[in-house]
């Protein structure tokens, strides 16, 4: 369970093994989302159509925090509330109506939705709910227009086999889609409104997965048997997945939208990473006996700043425009440790300056323990002898609207305070390089509280057995089944990832031809045929089964095959100088 996944082996490197990750206590789950087939939205009649860059009008809104049912803000909603966001939405007369824009009530729950969505929850093994009830979900980035998003659970404790082990899954949710966003500069942050409310699930697993390949492996197979239920849309833009990953002495950390599930293995392995690394500067700042009283000195240096020619510091100087520096006594060397690749402590304030204080150029925070300022060596000088601060402080400095840098300097000290405490709940977003930004705090169970424009919907006989004729073989069962038939797991997950199955399925059972010769063809040649411009949709699978239903397809080798179906499309392969039909009944090499 513990080597690396099959199909990732050509294009991830081994991080670690998985005594080092048990070693930390790592532990990590996933949410994995997909669009359902559906023809309509789900509280509405909108069409689902494809995703465009068109639009006929634009809203701007502002977004404010609401009390839950319980009396208590949700932290994330207060955090977005800081921000001072404007929000920009881009509408398209023909995928929403009034409904997305909060200015009529809902549709009534879309029943194909449901019943697809039902379909998947058996898959899974869940207990399914007999009473659907619609809650609120509130989302104060600007995501969903109304400020919140409708959801409902459809079934809990569930589970899966992948490679032979049974992993737990927690629950499965059918819930809107948000917005698609276009771009977040400044205060402004814009969305286009084609994907909002297009019907989507959310599978959540048990926290069960100790290495970032285990977690990789959960992920694929999820994928796979969304692909096998044929429930659900695919296709880029279609799925994303959340991880969650925690280690022992740090706090679960969500890993938000990531489009690729190869992506995951660096996901966890660095998150991990830099939550020990936080655990260690949490160790080092408490060994020097810094308190949160240590952060209170600050001090303004527009004049100063005014005179050096640094990167951050180009600015409009002049109408509220201001930079200050911020003392965090006995820090020296702490904000320059590293926490990811190419990432330092530093990087964790700079964030949260970019996101709460908006204030989002490179750079947008300059501090002594980092090289890349050495020559504001004599601006740290002149603000330590201003302040009385020491070689052992540190000194921190931003540049900007006087409001955006006062926030920024709150924020800092907000971060700092954490870095005393504790490893921070999050929301981060990945980079390329495999590590994360900060995106928002972690969402508490305050943002959720009951739909009161929804009744509940009772599920009947009828519903639970039309989602029991929706139920394919099950995912492990097939998968074992093909792997008797000579096919190897690249070839097996690529089969359901690439919606082949179905083709392997039909052929297979009515043709001669061996099977790993066939998963070739399917996967492989005939895409490559494709490439080259010739029309592969006469390849059916009434004619694939045409091709091979005679005995001579029995003795076949690969390349044989493959000239057969290279007529069909008038391609001529260059391992063919000229054709020789008895190449196609023994497969031997003729002279």
């Amino acid at each position: 369970m513990d080597g690396q996944p099959a199909n990732i082996t050509q294009t991830a490197p081994r991080y670690a093994e998985a005594e080092f990750y048990r070693a930390l206590g790592l532990k990590c789950g996933l949410e994995m989302h997909r669009q359902v087939l559906t023809t309509h939205k789900l509280f509405c009649r909108c069409p689902v159509k494809p995703y465009s860059e068109e639009y006929h009008a634009e809203i701007l809104r502002h977004m404010r925090p609401t009390l839950s049912e319980l009396g208590e803000y949700d932290p994330t909603a207060l955090m977005e509330f800081k921000t001072k966001k404007e929000i920009v939405y881009r509408l398209n007369r023909e995928t929403v109506c009034t409904y997305e824009m909060d200015d009529a009530p809902p549709f009534g729950l879309n029943r194909e939705a449901l019943d697809r969505a039902l379909a998947i929850g058996m898959m899974l093994n869940l207990n399914l709910v007999d009473e659907i009830h619609i809650a609120r979900k509130q989302y104060l980035d600007g995501s969903i227009p109304t400020g919140f998003q409708r959801t409902c659970i459809i079934g809990i404790n569930g589970w899966m086999l992948v490679d032979g082990v049974r992993i737990g899954i927690r629950q499965l949710g059918l819930e809107e889609d948000a917005c698609r966003e276009v771009s977040d500069h400044g205060h402004r942050r814009t969305y286009i409104t084609d994907r909002l409310s297009i019907p989507l699930i959310e599978i959540v697993t048990e926290a069960e997965m100790h290495t970032p390949w285990h977690a990789a492996r959960v992920g694929n197979a999820i994928r796979r048997l969304c692909h096998l239920s044929g429930q659900v849309r695919t296709g880029h833009g279609r799925a994303r997945q959340d991880v969650n990953v925690s280690i022992a002495g740090g706090d679960r950390v969500e890993i938000k939208g990531v489009c690729s599930l190869r992506q995951l293995p660096a996901l966890v392995h660095f998150e991990a990473l830099r939550q020990k690394a936080l655990l260690d500067i949490r160790e080092a700042a408490l060994g020097r006996g810094i308190t949160a009283a240590d952060f209170d000195t600050e001090l303004d240096v527009t004049a100063q700043a005014r005179r050096y020619p640094h990167p951050a510091f180009r600015l409009a100087w002049g109408g509220g425009v201001t930079a200050r520096a911020i003392v965090l006594r006995n820090c020296a060397g702490l904000l320059g440790l590293p926490t990811a690749p190419s990432r330092t402590f530093g990087h964790e304030i700079s964030d949260r300056i970019r996101v709460i204080a908006c204030i989002d150029r490179k750079p947008n925070l300059v501090h002594s323990d980092s090289s890349e300022s050495f020559t504001l060596s004599a601006l740290f000088d002149e603000v330590r002898r201003g302040t009385g601060a020491t070689a052992r402080d540190t000194i921190a400095i931003v540049a900007g609207p006087a409001a955006d840098v006062a926030t920024a300097m709150s924020e800092i000290r907000i971060r700092m305070r954490e870095a005393l405490t504790c490893v921070p709940r999050e929301t981060r977003k990945s980079l390329r390089s495999g590590a994360t930004c900060f995106e928002r705090m972690l969402p508490g169970p305050d943002r959720m509280y009951p739909d009161t424009d929804l009744p509940p919907i009772v599920l009947d006989d009828s519903q639970f057995e039309r989602a029991r004729g929706r139920q394919p073989e099950p995912l492990w069962e097939k998968e074992d089944r093909y792997a008797t038939m000579g096919l190897s797991k690249v070839q097996i997950g690529r089969l359901f990832t690439e919606d082949r199955f179905l083709t392997f399925e039909t052929v297979s059972g009515s043709s001669r031809l061996r099977s790993t010769i066939l998963a070739y063809l399917l996967l492989d040649w005939v895409p490559f045929m494709g490439r080259r411009g010739k029309d592969i949709s006469r390849l059916t699978p009434e004619r694939y089964i045409k091709l091979f239903a005679g005995d001579e397809a029995a003795s076949m080798d690969q390349k044989a095959a493959a000239a057969h179906v290279a007529t069909v499309v008038g391609y001529r392969p260059k391992f063919l100088s000229k054709p020789d039909p008895r190449a196609a009944t023994d497969g031997r090499k003729r002279t």
